[in-house]
């Protein structure tokens, strides 16, 4: 989040958590980046902070939380204790969490998270919820390398490399005609929290349809080996325009990813050097 907007958002936050009946003394970072992540204590809420132009995709958020939250899907629940809606208060969207302690990294093992992940995908399967579709996000990432004003850093011989690259895989994907469901978006290990509960995904506002082996493609490589039928080829193409995609958006203008320029050129590297293509974690 902005610097400048940093601390009005706090304050929104325990604003908000205040005049829902929570107790609040402190805010505690958890993350920042588009959205700032805080946990209030003692209630021990965790608050999503969004500019009012995210106030769509956090209901959608709340909506689809709400959705999951029947289907015994291993998801981080909205806190019990408000209405599960979006907050605004000064300009910005709020959603409140359940707070959950983590556990010590290593106590969930690459094939619990790939249970967890395909029981995600069954709890999102039958659900019925318009979402973007996954050629959608390329096609964004995609506007940003065509784009010098998006991507004014950007050479031009990386430039056309890139979006040449985007497109391909884009059909190559297209192509293999592969069954299609309700996605996380993103799964990464960033989105998964260690819990007492088990694996929990979080960050739902990523959504998309797709392949499931899209999903796959974000996980650690021995992740895949513990899911059960999924297409190696499709797997491996999906994993490149991941690194294609993700490359794009770390030359966006106004990324505010740290050394964003430094994980694009490597992104770039990777891309260059082809097949077998290694996992975001590993890049």
């Amino acid at each position: 989040m902005q610097e400048s907007e940093f601390a009005r958002a706090v304050a929104a936050a325990r604003s908000t958590a205040s005049a829902l009946g929570l107790t609040v003394a402190d805010a505690i970072v958890l993350q920042d980046s588009t959205r700032l992540m805080l946990r209030l204590m003692p209630c021990d809420v965790v608050v999503r902070v969004a500019p009012m132009t995210l106030q769509t995709s956090a209901a959608f958020e709340v909506e689809l939380a709400r959705l999951l939250a029947g289907t015994e899907s291993p998801v981080a629940l909205l806190d019990p204790r408000v209405e599960p809606r979006v907050h605004v208060r000064d300009g910005f969207a709020m959603n409140l969490w359940t707070y959950y302690e983590p556990v010590p990294p290593g106590v969930h093992p690459p094939a619990e998270f790939a249970r967890a992940l395909e029981r995600l995908h069954a709890g999102m399967g039958p659900l019925d919820i318009a979402t973007p579709h996954f050629t959608d996000r390329i096609a964004e990432a995609r506007h940003i390398v065509v784009s010098r004003d998006h991507s004014p850093t950007l050479a031009d011989p990386d430039r056309e490399f890139l979006g040449n690259k985007l497109r391909s895989l884009e059909g190559a994907i297209a192509d293999r005609c592969a069954a299609e469901q309700l996605l996380h978006g993103e799964p990464h290990p960033g989105n998964l929290l260690s819990t007492k509960y088990g694996p929990l995904f979080i960050d739902l506002e990523t959504c998309c349809r797709g392949p499931v082996e899209f999903d796959i493609a974000h996980a650690p490589e021995d992740v895949s080996e513990h899911y059960p039928d999924i297409d190696h080829e499709l797997l491996s193409e999906c994993r490149a325009v991941i690194l294609a995609m993700v490359a794009a958006w770390r030359w966006d203008r106004v990324d505010d990813y740290p050394d964003g320029r430094r994980v694009g050129r490597a992104l770039l590297g990777a891309l260059r050097h082809g097949p077998p293509w290694p996992t975001l974690d590993s890049v």
